[in-house]
Order: C-alpha cells, then sequence, then structure tokens
C-alpha cells in the first residue's frame, strides 16, 4: 500500500507517509519455539520500545523508540509466524524480527513482508492497481466517462481522515489562504480531542480541505475564546480566488496632470 498524491495534495502526502503503518509479516525462526512462548515473546514488543535501524537503512543508525500498538499472531507452524503488526512510522519490521529471536534465544529474520495500510489508506478499501488505473483513464479518453476514474482516484480529503478537524467560516477561507493566521472568530466548528501543538485539517463548511495547520489552542479552548490565534496554517492546498475576499484593500489613483 503506497499513497500517491497528485497535484495540489503532493503538499500534504508526507502527513499520510509518516501516519502509523499496518504490515502483514512472516517471520522465520531458526529453531521451533512453543507457541506460547512465542506469544509471550511478541507480548514484550507491544507498546514502546528501542530500536536501532538495521544496516541496511536510510536513516542514521542511531537507537531511537518507536511504538507498537498491536502485534497478532495469525498462524504458526512451528519454523515460520504470519504476523500482522499495528505500529508507527519508522518501525522495522525485519528489526523487529530480528529482536524476537534475540529474546527467544533460537534467532529469527524477517522472510516475507507487505505494507496492507498506511494512515486512513488499507488495501482492502482503497487498494488500486497500474492496470485498473490505465483502464479508468482510456474510459475517459475514448468514452468520455469519469466513473471510474472518480473509483480510483479519491479526493484529497480522504487523506486528512485520521487528522482532528477545525472548520471554517467562509470569510476567513480567503485570508487563511492568502498567508493569514486562523483567529478564534473565524473559526465554525471543530472537533474534540485535539491539543496545543497537534496538527489539523482545515476544512471549508461544505468539507472542501484548505489546508492543514499547527492548533495554538486545545479544542475546548477554540470554541470558549472571542479572541486570539487559534491555527497556525502550515501547508495550504486551496487554490486562492475561490471563496471571496473578506477585506478591503486601497487603491490610489493618480490624477492626470498632477506633477
Amino acid at each position: 500500500m503506497l499513497p500517491v498524491a497528485l497535484e495540489r495534495m503532493t503538499r500534504i502526502i508526507g502527513t499520510v507517509m509518516h501516519s502509523s503503518k499496518e504490515y502483514m509479516c512472516v517471520m522465520q525462526l531458526h529453531r521451533p519455539v512453543d507457541e506460547d512462548r512465542l506469544r509471550e515473546a511478541l507480548e514484550m514488543f507491544v507498546g514502546e520500545i528501542y530500536q536501532r535501524p538495521p544496516l541496511r537503512s536510510s536513516v542514521k543508525r542511531q537507537l531511537r523508540t518507536r511504538k507498537i500498538y498491536d502485534i497478532e499472531l495469525i498462524e504458526y507452524d512451528g519454523r515460520y509466524a504470519l504476523l500482522r503488526v499495528d505500529c508507527e512510522a519508522g518501525t522495522y519490521m525485519r528489526k523487529l524480527c530480528w529482536d524476537v529471536g534475540l529474546v527467544l534465544g533460537v534467532g529469527a529474520h524477517m522472510r516475507e513482508l507487505r505494507r496492507i495500510r498506511t494512515g486512513p489508506f488499507h488495501e482492502d478499501k482503497v487498494l488500486t492497481r497500474m492496470h485498473d488505473l490505465a483502464m479508468a483513464l482510456i474510459r475517459l479518453r475514448e468514452e468520455g466517462k469519469d466513473d471510474l476514474i472518480r473509483k480510483h482516484v479519491l479526493p484529497g480529503e480522504f487523506s486528512i481522515c485520521h487528522i482532528p478537524k477545525v472548520v471554517l467560516r467562509d470569510t476567513a477561507v480567503e485570508s487563511v489562504i492568502h498567508g493569514a493566521q486562523l483567529a478564534a472568530p473565524g473559526v465554525a466548528a471543530v472537533e474534540e480531542g485535539f491539543n496545543r501543538g497537534d496538527l489539523v485539517a482545515l476544512l471549508t463548511l461544505k468539507g472542501e480541505l484548505v489546508g492543514l495547520g499547527k492548533a495554538e489552542m486545545s479544542w475546548n479552548e477554540v470554541l470558549e475564546a472571542e479572541r486570539g490565534i487559534a491555527v497556525k496554517p502550515q501547508r495550504i492546498v486551496m487554490e486562492p480566488g475561490i471563496y471571496p475576499k473578506a477585506w478591503k484593500t486601497k487603491t490610489r489613483k493618480m490624477e492626470k496632470g498632477r506633477a
């Protein structure tokens, strides 16, 4: 599962790529162990763990912490274990398998790996193959029908389903697009649960994605505030000119013949 963004949505694809991941992993044990013993070892790795990236990796090999939200042992035959792992972005499955083998004292390595979820995108719901996309494009060009394109190319709003939402008033949209910070009076509604410093998605009253920003107030503070900055925009994806300007500009007219 590899999300691909198009046009202006490439500005926020990093948010999706750095969100939580889910994998199907085949771990091969170098010597067989009891299933109960394997399950006990796997439970030790649920939660916050220390992990050093493997030798062949694209990041600096320094000790760091990562969170594993869940490990499910789906199948086990004494040598091969099929695992479903829900974890934080940046967690190395091959290093996890090696560490599990180290705890068991028998050694282990990753045999196969498939990523089945990235953020809100899961292979059971939104997986699109290049062949499907090619056929959709042919149908659009030759028949003028966009039903398949709409099926396989999702709206950008889908990519922020997992992020808390802040809804803007129509009068604040264009100001935010032009670089202004979002003040509390410009907020129409908020989704509960976010705190100061959290990443939030900025939406219009129609549900259109304006961009992403950093919350300067918690969700309940935004509801109670009459003034002050609520959100500082960081990534804007909506094009300017869609919503009317809510501010006035002054123009100076030069009189003809005046020195």
